[in-house]
């Protein structure tokens, strides 16, 4: 197909934290070395911000290096860390608060700041486009473009009026090829063009497979009695006694709060369920107590990487860098990871900016950005972290936690020993005759609600008549391999209710409600049968979040 195409010195794909702060550092460089070049940014989400959701505690040490006057400039940093709380959830209705000295240094959040990770991005795109750089929201990268030599050489945009059968309708209007000297990938967790860079160009060599956890999110407007403006609230133990994780709760402005959990996804109960779980989370007293005669404004949920370093495959290849959570940059000890995606962006745009003003030949492949990382505070940070998670696998929350405040508190995060965990999440699942279903009860509509009023607040946009962009590898394996072996975990492990197992006329069928998915790509990390593959749907689709 003859399509329409753009040239740009570099294309950036993804409008969050680390494709922004890749733009704001490059042109930063550009205008003082008064060197033109021109960046395109494109992001799928319907606007900058739509599709980002997390936490956030966020630790301001890297934007201060990319905007000193970030205050000034307006940056949304409006609510600082006032207290930090930990307790130990020890049963559906006990709790004990742990003290900080027994507590992982790096938990701590002295100087931090709870934030909305989308306005950041959005703040981060005004910044961007004020430097000179062209962002285009509402447009998926849908494919790679190679050169003959098989380097990297830009992105096609995703068609957009396609019907669900394939043909184009009455809106239909073809893609763009976006061509760069340099591509940058800045996808975000489980990225589907990163998955496909890393397995052609072999990146994951010698790596431990990449670790997952699906972490969720409400924010609540509660009664100003019950809000501690500032205050930060993490949790570990029940109800996860059948995986491992924790829950979160920060008070931030307005008289609102954000609650969550994080579910690791190397569980082995395919009977779990990690949605009805966080239901439950909110019951507990310690948390009910915030939330009871609150209004739930939102809620999402979104996969994240949390291999560390031990997981962390080379960034570089002929024609482009892989950043951010897109390669796993997340620091887990800290479970932050806007701070390190921003720095992975930054070091992208020096490496860049200086093999393009060296006039290095476009599509080579800059492994010098592998050194920039290994000699930054970035790969300090994750090095010290490297152990955290094998840790919690290894040995369970308890041990695992009493091994983390060891090593961080004692050691610095230097123990001489590297723990590793070369399991992949998937294959951890176990069989379901082996294992007793979980009853959970039905939700009350006051604390806990069910998937479908969940997603409604997550302003959800799918045009229903396009074609889906779950993919099934086999069609048949839902219902021939992983019903009568796992009893499908896909209908429980999606926090978005995209997939059921129905029954009509004594035939079983597998549905896929792709207008339900919210992007947290948890299916293609977490079904056994590595039979689902995760794609962009029409740009512009999805989750439109809100202050998330």
């Amino acid at each position: 197909m003859e399509r329409e195409s753009m040239e740009f010195d570099v294309v950036i794909v993804g409008a969050g934290p680390a494709g922004l702060a890749t733009a704001c550092r490059l042109l930063q460089i550009a205008k003082d070395a008064e060197t033109p070049l021109s960046v395109c940014v494109v992001e799928k989400g319907a606007e900058v911000g739509a599709h980002i959701m997390s936490g956030a505690v966020f630790e301001p040490t890297v934007l201060e290096e990319l905007f000193g006057d970030w205050k000034s400039l307006g940056a949304p940093l409006d609510t600082a860390v006032s207290s930090d709380e930990f307790l130990l959830l020890q049963s559906p209705t006990s709790a004990r608060e742990m003290p900080h000295s027994l507590i992982p240094k790096t938990m701590t959040n002295d100087g931090n700041y709870i934030i909305s990770a989308g306005n950041l991005c959005r703040w981060l795109a005004e910044q961007a486009e004020a430097l000179g750089a062209e962002i285009f929201p509402g447009f998926a990268a849908s494919e790679l473009l190679f050169n003959e030599d098989g380097s990297i050489k830009g992105i096609i945009t995703g068609d957009m009026g396609v019907a669900k059968d394939g043909s184009p309708k009455d809106s239909y209007m073809p893609g763009m090829e976006l061509l760069a000297k340099y591509t940058v990938f800045a996808e975000g967790c489980r990225g589907h063009l990163g998955k496909q860079l890393i397995q052609h160009f072999h990146l994951d060599n010698g790596k431990s497979p990449q670790h997952y956890a699906l972490g969720f999110k409400e924010i609540w407007q509660i009664p100003a009695a019950q809000h501690q403006l500032g205050k930060v609230l993490h949790t570990a133990g029940w109800p996860l006694t059948e995986a491992s994780g924790g829950g979160f709760l920060y008070h931030i402005a307005q008289n609102q709060v954000a609650v969550g959990l994080i579910v690791d996804l190397n569980y082995k109960n395919p009977h779990l369920s990690p949605f009805e779980e966080f239901q439950r989370y909110k019951t507990h007293p310690k948390i009910a107590a915030i939330l009871q005669q609150g209004q739930r404004l939102s809620y999402g949920a979104r996969a994240i990487a949390k291999g560390g370093l031990n997981s962390l495959p080379k960034m570089s290849f002929p024609g482009g860098l892989l950043i951010g959570c897109d390669a796993g940059t997340l620091n887990f000890a800290k479970i932050k990871g806007v701070h390190t995606a921003m720095k992975s962006g930054m070091l992208a745009a020096e490496t860049l900016a200086e093999a393009m003003f060296a006039g290095v030949e476009a599509g080579k492949d800059l492994d010098c950005f592998q050194t920039r990382i290994e000699q930054s505070s970035l790969y300090e940070e994750l090095y010290c972290a490297r152990n955290f998670g094998p840790a919690l696998h290894k040995f369970g929350t308890l041990l695992g936690g009493a091994f983390n405040f060891v090593e961080q508190n004692w050691f610095d995060g230097r123990f001489p020993l590297t723990l590793r965990d070369d399991k992949a999440d998937f294959a951890c699942l176990g069989k379901a005759c082996d294992y007793t279903k979980i009853s959970y009860p039905a939700p009350d509509n006051k604390l806990t609600f069910d998937r479908l009023s969940s997603i409604y607040l997550a302003n959800i946009a799918h045009d229903e008549d396009q074609p889906c962009h779950l993919q099934l590898g086999n069609r048949s394996v839902p219902l021939a391999v992983n019903l009568p072996l796992y009893d499908e975990p896909a209908q429980r492990y999606c926090p978005a209710g995209v997939y059921e197992v129905t029954e009509d006329a004594g035939e079983k069928r597998f549905v896929i409600n792709a207008q339900n998915c919210i992007h947290c790509k948890t299916c293609d990390i977490k079904d056994p049968s590595q039979n689902i593959n995760w794609v962009t749907p029409e740009g512009g689709s999805g989750p439109n979040y809100s202050g998330m």
